[in-house]
Order: C-alpha cells, then structure tokens, then sequence
C-alpha cells in the first residue's frame, strides 16, 4: 500500500512540474515574443495604409521608409474636429471605445459601433513635392457577423475617393469576405463620397450601379448585409459624429 502510495505522489508530483515548466516556457515566449508582434502590426498597419494612399507598388518592399518618407500621422478630436496631441503610434481606437471616460455613444449609431472614441488618427499623405494629395481615414463599422475595420483614401479635396480597403473583418469567404477582392476594390477610384450640398452621398447599389453615377458602387453579390454594413460605416464616419468636422476646416484651411 505504501508503495502504491509514493507511486501516486510521485505522478501527481511530476505533473506539476511538467505544468510549471510549461507554464513557465509559454509565459517566456509570450515575453520574448511581444516585440515581434508589435512590430508585426504595425508593419501590416503601415502597409494597409499605404495601399489606402495609392502608394503600396511604388513602396515595394520598402514599406517603413514610404511611410516614414510621405506619411504624417495626426491625432484629432473628432467632435472639433481639430489636431490634438496625443501618442499616434501606440493610438487604439478599439481600446478606447470600451473606456467610457475615453469615448461616447453615437446620437446616430448608424454603423452599429455602440461606442466612438474621442479622437481618432487621420494619416496625411504627401507627393515627391512635399503636398498632401491623400488623406486616409480609419473606419469601423458593422458587417454581417462582427466589426470591419478599414481605411478610405481620399484625395486632396477629401471627396474624391483613391480607394476603400478593409483591413479586419470575419465575414464569409466568398460573400461579405469579397471586400478584399480586387475587383471590387477596383470600382472605388474616383467615386465622390459628398453631393454638390456637402451631404454624404456614397451608396453601394444593388444589382449595380449606374454607368456615370459617382455616387455609387456595385454591391457585394450575395451579400446585401455586409454592403449594407459598408454604406452604414462609410455614411457615419464621413457624416458630423465622424470626421466631417476635421473635413471641412480641412478644406477651408482652417487646421495648425
């Protein structure tokens, strides 16, 4: 009986270390691996950004010296849409949207947020000639199944549209996933997101849109929820709670 006894003590005594040593050995990696995660996301930040701006052919391989050479990121309070001071780098808006002291709930959540931070980084992006020509803007909203988050580029008369690329989403390969198709990315350049009355006018149609129309873009073939989603998103961030605040002292030069 002792023997079975010391037997047990022994088993039970080897499985602890074996969990302490794994524990330990993951917590390690954790550690050790931090940085390169970091540095990951920023790298693939950077990059969607880059293709938001038209630039990511001309970048190459060569995407933190482009950004670092033609991308200015800025921090600003949406509500006043002025730039504020604030740490542009380490910046994460879904972080601050479950701060209630950091964010606020939308008179309109028309996106289907629930929350909208203060502030937001807007990326100025300049020409060989040292002028802005495009402005990227985060955005976040609602498809089908959780939150898309993405970029729009627009050009300098923050109207015209350079392009709409989503960066994070889960929605279904081959239905709502197709806002990564290139093709679709493809009927974005030149569209204008504002009517002649500065009212946000950009719609994704149904069965197509109409040649000629700059308003509107072919939606996602069997993915009326997740177009849905995208013309929700875009209507509000580039609406009064979203950057149309900072896009028109923008335009009138209004902004240090």
């Amino acid at each position: 009986m002792a023997s079975n006894k010391e037997t047990f003590g022994k088993t039970v005594g080897f499985v602890l270390a074996v969990c302490v040593v794994c524990a330990t050995l993951v917590s390690f990696s954790a550690v050790q691996l931090k940085p390169l995660q970091v540095a990951n996301k920023l790298l693939d930040q950077q990059t969607k950004i880059l293709e938001a701006a038209g630039l990511l052919e001309k970048a190459g391989d060569q995407i933190v010296p482009t950004f670092e050479k033609y991308v200015e990121a800025r921090m600003i309070d949406l509500d006043s849409g002025e730039f504020v001071e604030g740490d542009v780098i380490n910046f994460d808006e879904r972080r601050n949207s479950r701060d209630a002291e950091l964010s606020d709930k939308p008179e309109n959540d028309i996106a289907g947020i629930n929350r909208r931070s203060h502030t937001a980084v807007v990326y100025l992006v300049k020409n060989d000639s040292n002028q802005i020509d495009t402005v990227v803007l985060p955005i976040v909203g609602s498809g089908l199944w959780d939150l898309m988050y993405g970029y729009v580029g627009l050009e300098s008369d923050l109207n015209t549209v350079r392009s709409v690329i989503y960066s994070d989403h889960k929605e279904t390969p081959g239905l709502g996933a197709e806002v990564l198709n290139p093709n679709w990315k493809a009927l974005w350049p030149g569209k204008k997101m504002y009517d002649n009355n500065n009212e946000v006018a950009i719609k994704i149609v149904k069965g197509g849109a109409k040649k000629g129309d700059v308003h509107g873009v072919d939606a996602l073939s069997g993915a009326t929820l997740t177009s849905v989603g995208v013309e929700n998103t875009l209507v509000f961030w580039l609406g009064e709670e979203g950057y149309k605040p900072f896009i028109s002292k923008f335009r009138k030069g209004g902004l240090n």
